[in-house]
């Protein structure tokens, strides 16, 4: 009688299945179409979507590893060009440089030159004015010789003569200088 009511209560209660790994054999049935009618869809309508979006998404790829190969040969190129204008750029530093020594070379004879000029210039305008400053002192040393002599000679003269010769000397001065008019 146990048993009875066990089957009895087994075929009531709807939580309990036949097996406690597999379900109902119409679900299996019914799960399974459905799952083949949704798959089936999804192949039918989805499938090409699919499709579609990785062909897209690999010809991105494909364009962005394109560019960046192109970006890197450019690169590559820049890299080698400006290579070369180093060193277009080393022999035109060089170039400029040479000349640069050349035209200073050629600024400092020009100036020794003329430095070499303005000397011998001022030597001799210096030789000028020392024999001018020289014959200037040799006549006022002259000058004041003779006006010293002078005054000395009239003293030397005063004191010499007498009262009498004096008058004798002034007398026959005025006559000759009456005389010569």
């Amino acid at each position: 009688m146990n048993l009875l009511l066990a089957a009895l209560i087994a075929v009531e209660d709807p939580t309990q299945t036949h097996h406690w790994l597999l379900p109902e054999t119409a679900e299996i049935i019914y799960g399974g179409l459905a799952s083949v009618i949704v798959f089936a869809g999804l192949f039918k309508f989805a499938g090409p979507m699919v499709k579609k979006s990785m062909k897209a998404r690999t010809e991105k790829i494909q364009k962005e590893l394109d560019g960046a190969a192109s970006a890197r040969s450019k690169s590559e190129t820049d890299a080698t060009d400006i290579r070369r204008a180093l060193g277009d750029i080393e022999a035109e530093r060089k170039k400029i440089l040479a000349e640069a020594e050349t035209q200073a070379t050629a600024i400092l004879a020009d100036g020794r030159a003329r430095l070499i000029k303005e000397v011998a210039e001022l030597e001799a305008k210096a030789a000028t004015d020392l024999a001018a400053a020289r014959g200037r002192s040799g006549e006022e040393l002259r000058g004041e010789i003779g006006r010293l002599s002078s005054a000395a000679t009239s003293v030397a003269v005063a004191a010499s003569l007498n009262d009498r010769a004096q008058q004798d000397l002034i007398e026959s001065f005025i006559k000759s200088v009456g005389a010569s008019k």
